[in-house]
């Protein structure tokens, strides 16, 4: 019974998953599709957890959502119509697009068919997978992905620094007395 529910759920996310990668290119805003392409990853994720890998099914959940996010927020910051949500075509060039597309999925499916797979069966799986994949992805780089983070910080903090002219008091003067001077009648507290 627990394996017909687990059956289940994975059929749900692996559909779920391909309809809200499809509603990426369907959506005709940019935070709509950021937010779509969010949801695909987190059931995407589900599958993960239920083949027993709760670290890396978490680590999928945490750095997806972290990363839309993020890339909504600079959105929202950066883009010339509101929010990123005013329509616009999600899609361009689509005839390359489909050529492109078309042609790497034959030769991905060429190669799951051409491909000489093991015949031995598989080796029993270890006592602490979590524990293999922790060694296999930091091992001794951890000290290069704990400054390669830093740096990233400090990259999007630059960006947002440098993107803005003016800070949140410059308006008020040196003293912070008085009104704000806004380039535009009708600022706040008018």
């Amino acid at each position: 019974m627990a394996q017909v529910a687990e059956w289940t759920v994975f059929a749900v996310c692996a559909v779920a998953a391909v309809a809200a990668g499809a509603a990426v290119f369907r959506v005709d805003s940019m935070a709509r599709a950021t937010f779509a392409l969010l949801a695909s990853f987190v059931f995407t994720a589900v599958p993960v957890l239920l083949l027993g890998l709760a670290y890396l099914g978490v680590l999928i959940v945490l750095m997806m959502t972290m990363e839309m996010l993020v890339m909504a927020v600079f959105m929202i910051m950066f883009m010339m119509n509101p929010a990123g949500l005013a329509p616009m075509a999600m899609v361009h060039n689509t005839k390359g697009a489909l050529a492109v597309s078309g042609g790497v999925f034959c030769a991905l499916a060429a190669g799951i068919l051409l491909v000489p797979w093991p015949r031995e069966p598989a080796p029993p799986p270890p006592a602490d997978p979590a524990l293999q994949l922790g060694h296999a992805i930091m091992g001794e780089h951890m000290l290069v992905m704990m400054a390669a983070g830093l740096v990233l910080f400090a990259t999007m903090v630059s960006g947002v620094v440098l993107a803005t002219n003016r800070g949140r008091y410059d308006r008020y003067g040196d003293d912070l007395r008085g009104g704000p001077d806004d380039p535009i009648r009708g600022g706040v507290g008018r």
